[in-house]
């Protein structure tokens, strides 16, 4: 894990095409843009895990509706 400090207005890059800068910074939060390329795909952590877990959900099916649907 890379810890880094960053002042407004300062930025760190991953890879060659994501750039992420701070924006603003308040009581205890930090407003954050987001350069990236329109495929990939950014998510807050707590919104991905939500994903990740109706994604489980959806692929524990109840077999009984497979053999409703097979007669």
């Amino acid at each position: 894990m890379l810890v880094i400090s960053r002042k407004k207005g300062e930025s760190l890059r991953i890879g060659e095409d994501i750039e992420i800068t701070v924006v603003k910074i308040d009581d205890g939060s930090v407003k954050l843009s987001i350069s990236a390329p329109r495929n990939v795909t950014i998510l807050r952590k707590e919104l991905y895990k939500e994903v990740v877990e109706e994604n489980k959900n959806a692929i524990v099916s109840d077999i009984s509706i497979l053999k409703k649907l097979k007669k």
